[in-house]
């Protein structure tokens, strides 16, 4: 245990794995936010954990003043077993070492406004928050990015919405781990990130373990306080949401046949406007039936969309990315489901 003379008010831990295109920009943004009455090594520290980098990760971490850099301990292979991730065996580790009074658990890809860590601590002690979490705004780039994101996004906001995550009467638990702030006490009693070793979504399972202690979360969008760009390629973003739909959502089939719908409704109508009149002697207000139908289906979809905190050009765009989502789902619950297992920057871990 820490004596109070070695206690700092924050710790935060960013693991790295593999991480060289992003890490600078995300430790620039934190070791800027050192200022008098908030001094980075003296009020709080800053460790980057190397999960087992092969590119440039660990020397741009120890290129940049004030950070401690540490390496994630070996991985215990237990073939057949599910056995601790990277992510959670790196932080597991770091929080062993950490002085803060406060833990911020936060991704290589993220970027920090200034003054965004102060900011947090005292958002946490003023709603009692034993774990605060944000949902980063999203950079988005190319096509089906912009088209994409939106609609997980919104379909996350309507399976976890943050006033009910934050609703200590409410059942519904969750955390985005690009921003996970938790109190000392609260996380070591949880068990912290051992509890959740062999979890893929280890923020939401913490999340789940901290209501359940009747402690109190808020999570709401962050994009006053981060931002972040998950995927920089096609594949990426692919392998990143195969491993994640199928256990983000309880029915991710039903979820992807609705979507099909949807995109049946959207698409079809506008073309049985244009076709059945040269065909069918359709009178006016039957073809106004059609064209007021259409509209209350697109409007009742981007008022969906929306909750996803995007532009309103992406959420539009989105709706040629439906059937991509459908497959999506698909192809997590194929690997999830039915494999047992995701594959995540290199490594397979049992699902």
């Amino acid at each position: 245990m820490l004596s109070k003379g070695e206690m700092m008010e924050l710790t935060v831990m960013v693991p790295a794995r593999n991480e060289e295109a992003c890490l600078e920009a995300c430790l620039h943004s934190l070791t800027t936010q050192s200022e008098p009455g908030f001094e980075l090594g003296r009020h709080w520290e800053l460790i980057v954990i190397d999960d087992g980098s092969t590119d440039a990760t660990h020397r741009i971490a120890e290129s940049v003043a004030g950070v401690t850099v540490m390496n994630a301990p070996p991985l215990e292979a237990k073939p057949g077993r599910k056995g601790m991730t990277g992510k959670n065996n790196a932080l597991w580790a770091a929080a062993q070492q950490a002085k803060g009074k406060w833990l911020l658990f936060t991704d290589a890809d993220t970027r920090h406004a200034s003054g965004s860590l102060g900011r947090a601590m005292r958002e946490a002690e003023k709603y009692e928050a034993a774990l605060l979490s944000y949902s980063p705004k999203q950079i988005v780039t190319g096509f089906w990015q912009r088209a994409l994101m939106p609609l997980i996004f919104s379909e996350l906001a309507i399976a976890y919405p943050p006033k009910k995550v934050s609703d200590p009467a409410s059942r519904i638990a969750a955390a985005n781990g690009q921003f996970l702030l938790i109190d000392r006490e609260s996380y070591f009693a949880v068990g912290g990130h051992q509890a959740v070793g062999d979890k893929v979504l280890e923020d939401v399972e913490l999340a789940w373990k901290v209501k359940a202690s009747r402690r109190r979360l808020r999570f709401r969008y962050g994009g006053d306080a981060l931002e972040t760009q998950m995927y920089r390629t096609l594949p990426a973003m692919i392998e990143g949401w195969t491993k994640n739909l199928a256990i983000l959502f309880l029915q991710p089939l039903a979820l992807a046949g609705f979507r099909l719908i949807d995109f049946g409704l959207l698409i079809s109508l506008p073309i049985l406007m244009v076709v059945l009149p040269q065909h069918l002697l359709l009178l006016w207000w039957q073809w106004a039936a059609l064209g007021l139908l259409w509209i209350r289906v697109l409007w009742r979809y981007l008022a969906r969309v929306r909750k996803s905190e995007f532009p309103w050009i992406d959420c539009v765009l989105s709706i040629a990315a439906l059937p991509m989502f459908a497959w999506l789902l698909w192809r997590s619950w194929m690997q999830v489901k039915l494999k047992h297992e995701v594959v995540w920057k290199g490594r397979v871990y049992k699902a």
